[in-house]
């Protein structure tokens, strides 16, 4: 309602159109921006290095506030609504949505296409900050996920990485008669994300607009295909283990940084955090893309943020300069070395694929090959709250209801956030 009242409170303008210029004056001028806190563990030398190539560009100076995660949605906010919003802020990408909606973000569209960077930036970043046929959101960061696996593991058992659903099966087969005391690849029921690529890549949604309004798919054939194909691998194939049925992604890095997970679904963001944790896992990690039912790459849901310029700012024309130069060239890979997270942009992503790290290339194919996005409307917030997928999924894993009747359910609670918002 805050959201609402904002963007209905006439004039939220700063008096100045988005352009794009190769060179911006901004001799005496101060842009105001927000960097969310912990991405990047130690922010403070990019931070430096960008007030440097600002200035140098601009002539103007720079005024970064980190925000914590945690406190950043509220704070957004109750700038938006009290008309104290910064120039410049990183927006999450659930959150582009909503104060694109609130009309707080200034339309990207046209600035990025006379740029020429709309057809060097991810897809799935920009159909996450795309509402309603403009970009609020210029690609900055993100993580995927892939299949991350123990090397030794599958080398000891003759296995390779997978490439369609029957390989994945066939792997699992093999690595559970040869280990059979590891969990070959957990299922864990309170994480949504491990189940969105099966759906995705047996053809289904996870929910579709119609006209102005939005309307759950969870349930179609497509989609029940997906979830029957994934939970199947715990309760046809027994690759899972029942307790996997409460775990969520801190539990599977848990189990594997212990030695008991051969494979898992897990974020391009992982593997570094399991050796840190498991320093004799070094040299014992390996990803693969999640494999597509006949061949190909399932797409795996992209999370990172956005850059939004505000339509409050007095400076929008220093502001989307600021947005360029932090989104693309060496400050953008600066920000991705020092954060772990991938570029927004593919020319960048194919630097990081050509390198050939066995544990880092894969992901980014999977960015590149298969990043989607959840469903585009501030609503599908209220939905991840009531963990309506993860509910989807524990009543399936621990046998309470079948896919059809869960999927059903699923459909019908998100119909209803849907309807009433």
């Amino acid at each position: 309602m805050v959201l609402a009242t904002a963007a209905c409170g006439g004039d939220s303008g700063g008096g100045e159109e988005l352009q794009n210029a190769d060179e911006v004056s901004g001799e005496g001028k101060s842009l105001s921006v927000w960097i969310m806190e912990g991405t990047n563990p130690d922010a403070d030398p990019y931070v430096e290095d960008l007030k440097t190539a600002f200035k140098d560009e601009t002539g103007a100076d720079l005024d970064v506030q980190f925000v914590p995660w945690a406190d950043a949605h509220d704070k957004f906010v109750k700038s938006i609504a009290g008309g104290t919003t910064p120039d410049v802020a990183e927006v999450g990408t659930t959150w582009t949505p909503e104060f694109a909606d609130a009309g707080a973000l200034a339309d990207l569209t046209d600035v990025v296409d006379e740029a020429g960077l709309d057809g060097d930036l991810v897809p799935g970043l920009v159909d996450a900050g795309t509402v309603d046929g403009g970009l609020y959101g210029m690609p900055w960061y993100a993580g995927v996920r892939s299949v991350v696996y123990r090397t030794d593991v599958f080398e000891k058992a003759g296995v390779t990485p997978p490439t369609s659903w029957d390989e994945l099966v066939a792997a699992g087969e093999k690595l559970k008669a040869a280990n059979p005391d590891m969990i070959t690849f957990p299922v864990p029921g309170d994480s949504e994300y491990g189940v969105y690529p099966f759906v995705w890549g047996a053809g289904g949604e996870i929910a579709a607009q119609e006209g102005d309004t939005w309307a759950s798919e969870i349930d179609s054939p497509e989609a029940q295909e997906g979830i029957s194909f994934y939970t199947d691998l715990a309760k046809e194939h027994g690759f899972s283990t029942p307790a996997a049925t409460t775990w969520d992604e801190a539990d599977l890095s848990d189990a594997f940084s212990r030695g008991d997970v051969a494979m898992m679904i897990a974020g391009s963001w992982t593997p570094g955090a399991l050796v840190e944790a498991n320093p004799d896992l070094e040299g014992k990690i390996g990803a693969f893309p999640i494999p597509g039912p006949d061949g190909g790459v399932s797409p795996s849901f992209l999370g990172g943020s956005h850059l939004g310029v505000f339509e409050a700012s007095e400076n929008k024309d220093l502001a989307w300069a600021l947005v360029k130069l932090m989104a693309t060239g060496d400050m953008a890979d600066e920000w991705s070395q020092q954060s772990g997270f991938f570029p927004g942009t593919e020319s960048l992503l194919q630097k990081v694929q050509e390198e050939d790290d066995p544990v880092v290339s894969p992901f980014a194919t999977q960015m590149v090959d298969g990043g989607a996005s959840l469903p585009v409307t501030p609503l599908y917030g209220q939905v991840q709250g009531k963990k309506t997928v993860s509910a989807m999924l524990q009543s399936i894993l621990s046998g309470d209801a079948s896919v059809a009747d869960a999927s059903s359910q699923a459909a019908d609670e998100m119909d209803e956030i849907f309807n009433q918002g």
